[in-house]
C-alpha cells in the first residue's frame, strides 16, 4: 500500500518486524519454522533476519549445514519482498544461486536479503548471511522470485 509523502515523491508504508513475523508463523512449513528465524529489521526495499545457532543444524565438522543457511535466505526473501510489497501475497523461488565463503561454528547468523529489482511479477535480490558479531560473510546468494498475486 502507498501512502502520499510530502511533495511529488511517495513513501511505501512497509511492514513492522512484529508484522513481518507474523508472516512467518502463519505461512511457512513446520521445517523452516524449527529453523527458530526472527526478523531483526524490515525496510522499503530490504529484511534481515536472525538464524540462531543450533548443534541441531551443524553437519560433520560442527559447521552450520549449507542446507539451513539457504532455506534462511529463501525465508528471508520473501519476508523482503512482503515489506516491500507492503504484504505478504503469493509468490514463489525461480531461481537460488549460494556462494560458501567460510564456516559458522557456534554463532547466530544475520541474514541481510536487499531487494534489487521489484516488478509486477518478479523479484531480485541479493542476500548476505553474516555470523554475529564479525564483518566477513559466511555465504552471499541471489534469488529470483515470481510473483503470483
Amino acid at each position: 500500500m502507498w501512502r502520499p509523502g510530502p511533495g511529488r515523491h511517495n513513501h511505501r508504508v512497509t511492514l513492522t518486524p512484529a508484522d513481518a513475523d507474523k508472516i512467518l508463523a502463519d505461512n511457512f512449513a513446520p521445517w523452516v519454522l524449527a529453523l527458530g528465524l526472527t526478523v531483526r529489521e524490515t525496510g522499503e526495499r530490504h529484511a534481515v533476519l536472525r538464524l540462531p545457532w543450533s548443534d541441531t543444524l551443524a553437519r560433520d565438522g560442527g559447521g552450520l549445514s549449507g542446507q539451513a543457511l539457504m532455506a534462511a535466505a529463501d525465508t528471508a526473501t520473501v519476508i523482503a519482498i512482503s515489506a516491500a510489497r507492503g504484504a505478504y501475497g503469493p509468490m514463489t523461488t525461480v531461481q537460488q544461486s549460494t556462494s560458501f565463503q567460510r564456516p559458522v561454528v557456534g554463532s547466530d547468523v544475520l541474514i541481510d536479503v536487499r531487494i534489487t529489482k521489484l516488478g509486477k511479477r518478479m523479484a531480485f535480490a541479493d542476500i548476505t548471511m553474516t555470523p554475529e558479531g564479525t564483518t566477513e560473510p559466511a555465504a552471499k546468494a541471489s534469488t529470483v522470485y515470481a510473483l503470483l498475486g
